[in-house]
């Protein structure tokens, strides 16, 4: 069959087009309407298997798939919501991560509660372009996504397809997705505060800058030494991602660099845990000699010893707060971001005076 009469595919959709392709473009360039195409693409068999066919090939070699996701928002077929953590190929924070866990379980209850489903996956943010992938399937009507992973504008541009999508992370400039998060800037003020406030006069940073949330979390940290006009030392920070053994490596990093320090300010409760077996590994007393403080308030901080101080985010709170929102986009209304307080749970890894 020939396309006599018909404008050439380069015609109608170049190759450096910015425009997302619309059925009507493959209506026009089938020569049919743009019903026929919508139900040919849903292999209706009002269509005849001919046009049919010529429509399904020509969609295939413009590469245009159905968004079957937002027919399904239309017609409220589907309960299920996808629940995503990216990683980082390089680090992958693990799934074991506590913090993680229990952000699952307050997400899994709040959609329970509500009567949606919850379907969890990992992606790589190399391949961050494939999140929205069970969304323009069909499997599910709106993304959580926990952490924004150096992927701004990668999330931008799912919003700006308008996929339902609610992120937990930290506020950005020019955000155009829903952003729920804690208040990084005051936990980081709050816990080198109070560290200074101990008479702590070196505290060392423990946390990836690069990220959006220990960059704030570290604009705290800065905040609070101007308050006590002290300079802000870039020996102190060390930058080490959320793995169990970021906090030994720290440590670590510290001593090569040789400087001192009486106090650490760190990102994760993980991170502090594993900076204090190192301190005792080099015979170095917690609080005594090294006052520390961590950050989210895993259940295990306070099991810990010596139990540990930290900037607490209530998950409980997290999880109803992007579901709530993440309804709301589903249901055709606006979802402001929202930061969550954040409080400092002080304990007797920063009970003591310096030694």
């Amino acid at each position: 069959m020939t396309n006599a009469g018909r404008p050439p595919v380069a015609s109608a959709v170049g190759a450096g087009s910015a425009r997302r392709l619309q059925m009507a473009d493959i209506a026009r360039l089938a020569g049919v309407s743009t019903a026929t195409v919508s139900r040919a693409l849903s292999h209706s068999p009002l269509v005849n298997e001919e046009t049919r066919e010529r429509i399904l090939e020509l969609a295939r070699s413009l590469r245009y798939a159905v968004n079957v996701g937002a027919q399904n928002l239309r017609m409220k077929q589907n309960r299920t919501v996808s629940v995503l953590i990216p990683f980082e190929r390089a680090s992958r924070q693990h799934l074991s991560d506590p913090f993680l866990l229990a952000m699952l379980g307050s997400l899994a209850d709040a959609l329970t509660e509500q009567g949606y489903e919850m379907l969890f996956s990992r992606i790589s943010t190399d391949e961050f372009e494939a999140a929205s992938a069970p969304f323009d399937s069909g499997r599910v009507i709106g993304m959580i996504i926990i952490g924004q992973w150096g992927r701004h504008q990668q999330l931008n541009a799912m919003a700006a397809r308008q996929v339902p999508m609610v992120v937990w992370g930290a506020q950005l400039p020019n955000q155009l997705y829903c952003c729920i998060g804690s208040d990084n800037l005051q936990g980081g003020l709050a816990a080198t505060g109070h560290l200074l406030a101990l008479g702590r006069r070196r505290v060392a940073f423990f946390g990836d800058i690069a990220l959006p949330e220990p960059q704030q979390r570290y604009q705290g940290y800065c905040a609070a030494l101007a308050r006590q006009q002290l300079p802000v030392d870039p020996q102190l920070q060390v930058s080490v991602p959320f793995l169990p053994e970021g906090g030994a490596q720290a440590v670590a990093e510290l001593a090569r660099r040789g400087v001192d320090y009486d106090a650490i300010f760190a990102c994760s409760d993980l991170l502090a845990m594993t900076a204090i077996d190192a301190l005792r590994g080099r015979a170095v007393s917690v609080p005594e000699q090294v006052a520390v403080v961590g950050y989210d308030d895993i259940a295990q901080a306070a099991l810990f010893h010596p139990r540990i101080s930290s900037v607490r985010q209530s998950t409980d709170a997290a999880g109803q707060a992007m579901v709530a929102a993440l309804l709301a986009l589903v249901n055709g209304t606006t979802a402001a971001s929202l930061q969550l307080p954040t409080d400092l749970v002080i304990r007797s890894s920063s009970s003591a005076p310096p030694a």
